[in-house]
């Protein structure tokens, strides 16, 4: 037995399974749900319980939490005939830890509470090597109180945990995480391609300028998954376009011109193009090599 509430956990993607299973570590008992139950057959193995829907994680869960694909996913979890809501008891807390719409959070926040349910954004920051670690940034809109009730399950998965304000707020602190992102990954992928075809050994100039004012999370985390051909995800280049896009949207409802985050989601939207949206964002460097008319491949630039 223990006295830790119960919580519930919907989609077990590269991130959500390390971040469930870091609240099953933390000694909390879960209840999880997926599109497919053997993505969760390791959560189950360490003590996971299985149900067959969002609305049965909810029945069974004091907090549930989602982490899903698209805004069209969190509608359904949240809000469908099986979703969250469904099953939730006054006094639950549902959380939306997916980079959705802002406008979609303040909906499900206003549904939850005429039914006395709290509901809580706070997309993540930090792909799958901080939902490993248990280091990600965690951007949070809600009200204060169930946020702090929330917060001790937010320790387990991250480190930076900082509540933006009302309902909305941690997708649109998201959406400034996803525009510096997007256009320090074209100057990454740009940089390593100029390396290469000036013939340096992109290893030993990966020493010289990630410690220096060039250095940055994607440089260090990104750079030696491009150095090493591995393109697979970290986060999915299908789920970028996704938040970019929104970004856009909301960007061109406050009347602001947004270039360099076009000209990334126009990059990166060649890359689904090409049939690489299941890949990780890391695969720029790919479509910026395409438009140059290289290949890339640093291992001839090895000494």
């Amino acid at each position: 037995m223990t006295d830790k509430p119960a919580i519930g956990w919907v989609g077990t993607g590269v991130m959500g399974v390390s971040m469930c299973g870091h609240v099953l570590d933390a000694g909390y008992p879960v209840t999880v749900t997926t599109r497919t139950k053997a993505r969760a057959a390791n959560l189950i193995a360490r003590g996971a319980t299985w149900a067959a829907t969002p609305a049965e994680v909810a029945a069974a869960s004091d907090m549930s939490f989602a982490i899903v694909g698209f805004p069209e996913d969190v509608r359904q979890v949240f809000l469908g005939p099986d979703g969250l809501l469904e099953g939730a008891s006054a006094g639950d807390v549902l959380v939306d830890m997916t980079t959705s719409e802002p406008a979609l959070a303040i909906e499900i926040a206003a549904t939850c509470a005429e039914r006395g349910v709290e509901a809580i954004d706070a997309p993540v920051s930090g792909g799958d090597i901080g939902a490993r670690n248990g280091t990600l940034s965690i951007m949070i809109g809600g009200d204060p109180d169930p946020v702090e009730q929330v917060r001790p399950v937010f320790e387990t998965m991250g480190k930076t945990i900082i509540r933006q304000g009302g309902p909305g707020a941690g997708q649109h602190t998201k959406a400034v995480n996803q525009i510096l992102i997007a256009t320090g990954m074209i100057g990454l992928s740009e940089a390593l391609l100029y390396g290469q075809q000036a013939g340096l050994d992109l290893d030993t100039v990966m020493g010289s300028v990630s410690g220096g004012a060039a250095g940055s999370w994607s440089l260090s985390n990104y750079g030696p998954r491009m150095l090493g051909g591995d393109f697979e995800p970290g986060f999915f280049v299908d789920h970028f376009v996704k938040d970019m896009g929104i970004a856009l949207r909301e960007a061109a409802s406050m009347k602001l011109p947004a270039p360099g985050l076009a000209l990334a989601h126009e990059l990166y939207v060649s890359l689904q193009a090409q049939g690489l949206g299941r890949k990780g964002t890391q695969s720029l460097i790919l479509a910026l090599a395409r438009l140059a008319g290289v290949e890339w491949d640093p291992s001839e630039t090895e000494t």
